[in-house]
């Protein structure tokens, strides 16, 4: 029966985004590492897609490995890629581009036929001089490495960021991302950088091609990136709350970042489809009331199935306003941090 179908069984491949997702920093989210092995088993192929541009799918799939996911570059997709081809599109072979990031991102760059020029390493005048400037995460970025861009931005510079993610998820918690020092650059010189990763569609249908799947499922806790990269590229996805995404935030989502599934973690991989659509659920009863949401249970208790019917009647009804109807609601609402 259908409303009895496995996740799984509806999707061909699942592309996974990785900080927030798959991982914390140098941890693994509990049970992940048994849920892709999982996967793998039941012959549903697994991509990683990061926006991540700090380390080449290598290293990736070496980090990976080390926390227990098996993994190999080939099943690696970054942004640091995505970059990398977004500037040869533009550029003659053998351009010289600026780059504001890792060795890895260097690297994509010269792997295409540019150029790269380390800011790290550059003076004022090579950087007045370039054709491009690329800008990835690396926690080594400093206040020269943004001045040389700014001057190679302001003498006309291509301007490509690797994402616009203005944090990073850590074990330590939310730390700043690549768009927070995109945000300086842009502040600095008043230029809009074409970004790269998600959520343009390049960097998912590629993950996608490489698995030879029609039907996949992306995974990711960002809803400006992750879900917002699915819609566009019109793959389904599944949000989980294990990283950016609040259930505030999902509430409020507009069209282009609201995912067909919702889920507290990956592990929900292993569950049933339809309980896992964002949808009215049998256990609460949700009514819009004067623009207000009134939520009371019927004898469910599972905080993110609240959500799940709430997101459906937030964005059928245009309000993101909530309300318990009564006490088992008011503790379900409170656990999801909406009181």
């Amino acid at each position: 029966m259908a409303e009895s179908m496995l996740l799984l069984d509806r999707h061909d491949a699942v592309l996974l985004d990785l900080d927030g997702t798959v991982y914390r920093g140098a941890r693994p989210i509990t049970g992940v590492p048994e849920t892709i092995t999982s996967v793998r088993r039941r012959g549903v192929a697994v991509r990683f897609v990061t926006n991540n541009a700090a380390k080449a799918p290598s290293a990736v799939a070496e980090h990976l490995t080390a926390l227990g996911v098996a993994a190999d570059a080939g099943e690696v997709s970054t942004s640091a890629q995505a970059a990398a081809q977004v500037l040869r599109q533009r550029l003659p072979e053998g351009a010289a581009v600026l780059v504001v990031g890792t060795a890895s991102l260097a690297a994509e760059v010269d792997g295409v036929g540019l150029r790269a020029v380390p800011a790290a390493g550059a003076t004022d005048e090579q950087a007045e001089r370039v054709d491009a400037v690329v800008q990835g995460h690396s926690p080594d970025t400093c206040w020269a490495d943004l001045a040389r861009a700014c001057l190679a931005v302001r003498a006309g510079a291509y301007w490509v960021a690797c994402n616009g993610d203005v944090t990073l998820p850590t074990e330590r918690g939310e730390l700043p991302g690549n768009g927070s020092m995109v945000a300086a650059l842009r502040a600095a010189t008043g230029a809009e950088p074409e970004i790269a990763g998600k959520p343009r569609p390049p960097v998912l249908r590629t993950a996608a091609e490489s698995a030879a799947a029609g039907d996949p499922l992306v995974v990711g806790d960002r809803l400006d990136t992750d879900i917002a990269g699915a819609t566009a590229t019109g793959f389904a996805s599944l949000a989980v709350l294990s990283g950016v995404a609040t259930p505030a935030e999902l509430l409020a989502a507009g069209p282009a970042e609201r995912p067909r599934y919702l889920a507290t973690d990956l592990t929900a991989l292993q569950g049933k489809a339809d309980e896992l659509e964002v949808a009215p659920r049998p256990g609460w009863r949700v009514c819009a009331e004067d623009g207000v949401l009134v939520a009371s249970s019927n004898g469910e208790r599972d905080a993110v199935d609240l959500l799940r019917a709430l997101c459906a009647a937030a964005w059928r009804h245009g309000t993101s306003a909530v309300r318990a109807g009564e006490e088992i609601a008011e503790a379900a609402l409170a656990e999801l941090g909406l009181v």
